[in-house]
């Protein structure tokens, strides 16, 4: 017979459970970092430098595509994670157009999601650089210029070459068009990867948020980090985002002509930048996310964080992986270079799109050099063991 204060235990852990109190996890780095991309060595040409979070899956021949380069999008492909190398066919071109509602200045492939691996939907980090074309902004600062969004591209011969939609498909953008609100970075950017959960699919994705008066919306938007989630990933317009009471924020295209929207999404704590990815621990069902932070705000160091989760809405105190300056931080004081974009994938991952985990993994992450307060182009991908413990 079970013992009465053991069964009051259990039961206290299963209304945790059901509450969504986070789970005990632990991530431990069990080796050195091994280079997988470095660009001295390995470009195409100028254009290819880590810039971004590793992204794979695996397409319909189980060869495996990576991306996590630059603007003029170029993948790493494989027989398996271990064996990667750069592939010089542009599967996704930045126009550089100065007219902001084309959507084609300078986009990157942040996330993908394929379920026979031919057929690939994914979405786009996209900058439209005002600073860069004349009479498009009241500044010369990069930063002041910086209007983003998230966009939908598409692939159907298993990421080989990506498309655009006419008009351009707008996952989320802020509510007003990029001449409002200049002198700071503007908008909806860095997805995280898609991962699922049962039927849905999942992404984070940050914003600068808006207050009402600028925006001329009926609400204020907290600048942070929004969940979003669909059902059919292959259809842009179907992601919404997590209101606080359910997922019904959707932020369209402000140069296109329909009902005005005022919604809002409500961020994620304890995020205080853009998520890295997340992994769901197969044996336990806990969620696993990493992220780059710097020092203050209640991160003793800067580096890469993880924390864990079992609802996605309540995570855990996020705890330190690598130390290091991130990109977060001034690079006039980083001589050693920086780190930058985590992302967790485990090469034995059983799902197609690498966003399960068991208990071991690699933590993929770029090495930026610095020249004095710059940072440069000398940049190379790496990546280091991890082990990964979660307590259900």
């Amino acid at each position: 017979m079970i013992p009465r204060i053991l069964l009051a235990l259990l039961a206290l852990a299963d209304t945790a459970r059901a509450a969504g109190e986070p789970p005990l996890s632990a991530l431990t780095l069990v080796g050195p970092p091994i280079p997988v991309f470095v660009a001295a060595r390995d470009a195409c040409d100028g254009a290819d430098v880590p810039d971004a979070p590793a992204r794979a899956f695996r397409d319909a021949t189980g060869a495996v595509a990576l991306f996590g380069l630059h603007y003029r999008n170029r993948a790493l492909r494989g027989p398996d994670l271990d064996h990667l190398k750069i592939d010089c066919r542009v599967v996704l071109e930045s126009g550089e157009n100065p007219d902001p509602a084309a959507y084609d200045d300078r986009s990157w492939i942040t996330a993908t999601w394929t379920e026979d691996g031919k057929t690939v939907a994914a979405l786009l980090h996209h900058e439209y650089q005002a600073d860069k074309h004349p009479g498009r902004c009241r500044s010369k600062v990069y930063m002041e210029c910086w209007y983003n969004t998230v966009l939908g591209a598409s692939s159907t011969d298993g990421g080989l070459t990506f498309t655009r939609k006419t008009p351009p498909a707008v996952v989320a953008g802020p509510p007003f068009r990029q001449e409002v609100d200049q002198g700071r970075h503007r908008g909806f950017f860095n997805p995280s990867n898609i991962f699922a959960d049962g039927r849905y699919r999942y992404v984070f994705a940050s914003t600068t948020g808006w207050d009402r008066q600028a925006a001329q919306t009926g609400s204020d938007q907290p600048h942070g980090v929004c969940l979003f989630r669909t059902e059919t990933p292959a259809d842009p317009s179907s992601w919404r985002a997590w209101t606080g009471t359910g997922f019904t924020a959707a932020f369209p295209d402000p140069y296109r002509p329909g009902p005005k929207r005022t919604d809002t999404c409500k961020p994620i704590a304890p995020f205080p930048a853009p998520v890295g990815s997340v992994v769901r621990h197969r044996a336990s069902g806990a969620f696993i996310a990493v992220f780059m932070a710097k020092t203050g705000d209640g991160f003793s160091k800067s580096g890469f964080y993880w924390t864990t989760s079992r609802d996605l809405l309540s995570w855990d105190v996020p705890r330190l992986l690598l130390a290091g300056a991130t990109l977060y931080d001034d690079p006039c004081g980083a001589a050693g270079g920086l780190i930058a974009y985590p992302a967790l994938l485990d090469p034995a991952a059983r799902g197609r799109n690498f966003d399960d985990v068991g208990e071991g993994a690699a933590l993929f992450y770029a090495r930026l050099g610095t020249k004095g307060c710059e940072v440069t182009s000398d940049r190379d991908l790496v990546r280091r063991s991890v082990a990964v413990k979660v307590w259900p």
